[in-house]
């Protein structure tokens, strides 16, 4: 929703505008005399002589996201807009008791630092006084469950092998995942920082990739990302806090109750060769409109597709070989829903590559079962999408995120013990 147009609140001068115009002396009368006549035209129009009260300097930063509770933040939570993931592969030598020393350790961090608190060793805690929203997330692969003697789910392993992927182990896989969010990239960094810190003597990094979302205030809250693209990415997902989205997302029963299953993928853009493609070439491939996000069979962005509308030559308006209709499965009866939560990133190309950008989506999506529900739309995919000339998947990884803890617990601990 549009934020109502008001009248401006009223300007006044500062102390220290005030100050800087005592400092000028009687010397300089005409100047603070002609400063004096702009002040006043400054002045409340009513003539009230109310000053005006001081904006919030840091409308964000002061945010705090609950750490506690049934379910991880991280998840539900509305992302914003800088986030870090890291996955950490364990030491050889470190046992279950390490592994649950490592977690009790992490937690206890993240518990401090998302509340604005310093790490409890924190060289650096001017750093942590601006959560902005900070979550800190954790997910297990399968070698933490294995390391830690408990029985894995049978959907936590690698994705199997597409005929897109050119997948790179520097972006895959990984025994524990972190993702560390925030509305403020310097809070991300110092937040990761001490995490990184935390469990550098039980496990090291595997690898860490950065992404970016709006900025607070550019676009209203819950507005649907908009990919490197231009493409809003995220339409279909269901809605935080509803019923709908809790059947969607959240495991009902076993260990990992209240948690849920993360499917991350990089995803290499092609944006040199996306610029080649004129607008109608890359409305088709999407099946929407990219300045509204609407179908192409017409509406808005939330307006349900209309799958068999066809044009006047008797074609589908939103073709067989689009990334909607084959992402919604249309085509073989099935419909399967997750929630995406991705994030965009870009990096300098190598040089000599002759690219412009080196860019992509870090692709994050939520599920309860990402064999039901991740594995039928990816494969669809993999097989007929317009858009994979020009996406490349490089990563790949799937974690079981644990549900919430309650103070003075720490995270997986329903889990693991």
């Amino acid at each position: 929703m549009t934020a109502p147009e008001g009248d401006p609140a009223p300007v006044v001068p500062g102390r220290r505008r005030l100050l800087r115009a005592g400092a000028l002396g009687l010397g300089a009368l005409g100047v603070g005399a002609a400063g004096a006549g702009l002040d006043r035209s400054l002045r409340d129009p009513a003539g009230s002589g109310a000053e005006a009260t001081e904006p919030d300097p840091s409308p964000h930063g002061g945010a705090v996201v609950p750490f506690h509770g049934a379910h991880q933040a991280g998840v539900e939570t509305p992302a914003p807009a800088s986030a870090t993931f890291l996955a950490l592969d364990l030491r050889e030598e470190v046992d279950r008791d390490g592994l649950l020393r490592m977690l009790r350790l992490l937690t206890d961090d993240a518990a401090r630092l998302t509340r604005g608190a310093p790490a409890l060793a924190d060289t650096e805690p001017e750093l942590a006084t601006e959560p902005a929203s900070l979550t800190v997330t954790a997910g297990f692969g399968p070698g933490l469950m294995a390391r830690a003697g408990r029985q894995a789910p049978g959907w936590l392993a690698p994705l199997p092998a597409f005929g897109i992927d050119e997948l790179e182990e520097q972006w895959s896989d990984g025994d524990l995942l972190l993702q560390v969010a925030a509305d403020d990239p310097l809070t991300v960094s110092h937040a990761a920082r001490m995490l990184l810190k935390d469990a550098r003597a039980f496990a090291t990094l595997r690898w860490g990739q950065t992404g970016f979302r709006r900025s607070p205030g550019v676009v209203r809250p819950g507005s649907t990302l908009r990919n490197l693209f231009g493409q809003l990415d995220g339409t279909a997902n269901p809605a935080p806090g509803s019923e709908h989205f809790a059947k969607v997302v959240w495991i009902d029963e076993g260990p990992f109750a209240g948690g849920t299953s993360m499917v991350m993928r990089r995803i290499r853009m092609d944006l040199d060769g996306w610029d080649e493609a004129d607008r109608g070439a890359r409305e088709a491939a999407t099946g929407t409109r990219l300045d509204s996000g609407a179908p192409l069979s017409g509406g808005d962005e939330t307006t349900l597709a209309d799958f068999e509308q066809v044009s006047a030559n008797g074609f589908p308006v939103i073709g067989e070989f689009s990334h909607m209709r084959r992402a919604r499965g249309v085509d073989d009866g099935e419909h399967q829903e997750i929630y995406r939560r991705p994030y965009n990133y870009e990096h300098a190309p190598a040089p000599g590559s002759g690219l412009l950008s080196e860019a992509g989506q870090v692709f994050v999506s939520f599920q309860a079962d990402p064999l039901a529900q991740f594995l039928p739309i990816q494969r669809r995919l993999d097989e007929l999408d317009l858009l994979n000339q020009w996406t490349t998947p490089i990563g790949s990884a799937v974690f079981a995120i644990p549900p919430g803890c309650a103070e003075g617990d720490f995270l997986g601990q329903a889990v693991l013990e």
